[in-house]
C-alpha cells in the first residue's frame, strides 16, 4: 500500500519514469497505479494521439517496443499501457533490451498479474534500474481487516474491527472486490461516519450475528446457545454457508488458539504480533484459551480434519452439511 501510494505521489511531483512493470499476485494496486497514469500523465486533448492501450492477448513483444520506440505527437510524452502481460510470459524477457535502453518520452507501463519476472534475470535488473518495478503481494486474511480500516480512514470514514471482519469473511482477500463494496458504502453515509456492523448488514446483506465470526467466538466463550442457534442458521443456508469454509476458518482459530497456548508473553501487543491478529480481539483468544486447554484445541482440530474428510464423502455419504457441522459443535463443545 506504501509503495503504491509513494509511486503515485512521485508521478504527481513530476517525477515520472520511462517504465513501469507492475507484477504479482494481487492486482487490485496494479489496476489503481494503471488506471492513475492513464489518467493523470496526459491531458485529455493529449491522449487521443499519444496514449495507446494494448492486450497482451493481442500483441507481441516486437509490437510493443515498436509502439514505444515512437515519438509522442504535440506533447512531451507519450504512453503505452499493456494490459494481461502475464500472456506474454514466454516471451517477456525479450522487454529486456528495451527496459536497458528505454525512450524517455514514452511511459512504458506493463501489468503483468497473478505473476512475477525473476529477479535475477535482466528484464528485472533493467527495469529495475531505469524505471520502476512494482510487486502486488495477496495479503493474508489476518492483514485484510487492517487494510479495510487503513483505505476507510484515508477516504474519511472509520470502520468497527467486527464490521470489517465480516467483510474479510464474507469476501475473502479479494482487495477488488472488497473496494467495491466500499465504494457502496461510500455512496450511502456520509464523509465522518463509523461503519457499524448494523450498516454492513443493512446495505451489504450479511447478517451481523449469523456468520463464522459470530461462530468462532461463540464456540470460544463456550455459548452453546448461540452456538446452536448460528449453526442452524447455517444448515438452512448452505449456499450461503459453505461447511469447506466454516471448517477452514475454525481450524486456523483452534490453530491459534494453539499457538497462544505456548506463548510465553500473553501481553496484549505480544499475542496481537505473534497470531497477526488485531489487538482488538486478543481478549477473545484469551477467553478461548481458558475454556480450552491444550488436550481440547488438540481434539477439536481433530474433530475438524475428521469432518473435513466427511464432507467430502468419506464415511459419511448420506448425511448433509449441516448435520456434520451440527455433529461436529457437539463433539466440540462438550
Amino acid at each position: 500500500m506504501d509503495e503504491a501510494r509513494q509511486i503515485v505521489t512521485d508521478i504527481q511531483k513530476g517525477n515520472i519514469k520511462p517504465v513501469y512493470f507492475l507484477m504479482g499476485e494481487e492486482p487490485y494496486y496494479i489496476d489503481r497505479i494503471s488506471d492513475f497514469i492513464e489518467e493523470s500523465i496526459l491531458t485529455e486533448e493529449e491522449r487521443g494521439f499519444n496514449q495507446m492501450l494494448i492486450y497482451g492477448r493481442d500483441t507481441s513483444i516486437d509490437e510493443i517496443v515498436s509502439n514505444a520506440k515512437r515519438y509522442p505527437m504535440m506533447a512531451e510524452r507519450q504512453v503505452v499501457i499493456v494490459k494481461e502481460a502475464q500472456e506474454l510470459s514466454r516471451t517477456i524477457e525479450k522487454l529486456a533490451d528495451y527496459a536497458e535502453n528505454p525512450q524517455p518520452t514514452t511511459v512504458l507501463v506493463v501489468c503483468y498479474k497473478y505473476k512475477k519476472i525473476d529477479k535475477r534475470k535482466k528484464l528485472h535488473k533493467a527495469v529495475s534500474k531505469h524505471g520502476v518495478v512494482f510487486e502486488g503481494k495477496r495479503l493474508y486474511e489476518n492483514q485484510v481487516g487492517d487494510w479495510i480500516s487503513k483505505t476507510m480512514k484515508s477516504r474519511g470514514y472509520s470502520i468497527s474491527p467486527k464490521a470489517a471482519q465480516m467483510l474479510v469473511e464474507f469476501l475473502g482477500t479479494d482487495l477488488g472486490k472488497i473496494d467495491n463494496e466500499l465504494q457502496k458504502l461510500q455512496l450511502i453515509c456520509e464523509k465522518g461516519t463509523g461503519i457499524s456492523p448494523e450498516i454492513i448488514e443493512e446495505n451489504i446483506g450479511i447478517s451481523k450475528d449469523f456468520n463464522n465470526f459470530e461462530l468462532r467466538k461463540a464456540i470460544g466463550e463456550r455459548d452453546s446457545l448461540k452456538a446452536h442457534r448460528i449453526v442452524n442458521y447455517f444448515a438452512q443456508n448452505p449456499k450461503d454457508n459453505p461447511l469447506v469454509v466454516t471448517i477452514s476458518l475454525l481450524f486456523s482459530y483452534f490453530s491459534q488458539i494453539l499457538q497462544y497456548h505456548g506463548l510465553s508473553d500473553k501481553s496484549k501487543g505480544s499475542v496481537a504480533k505473534q497470531l497477526k491478529i488485531s489487538p482488538y480481539f486478543v481478549s477473545d483468544y484469551a477467553i478461548a484459551a481458558r475454556n480450552y486447554p491444550m488436550k481440547k484445541v488438540s481434539r477439536a482440530i481433530s474433530l475438524l480434519q475428521e469432518t473435513d474428510v466427511k464432507s467430502k464423502g468419506v464415511g459419511a455419504a448420506n448425511v448433509s452439511h449441516g448435520d456434520l457441522l451440527k455433529e461436529l459443535l457437539v463433539k466440540i463443545m462438550n
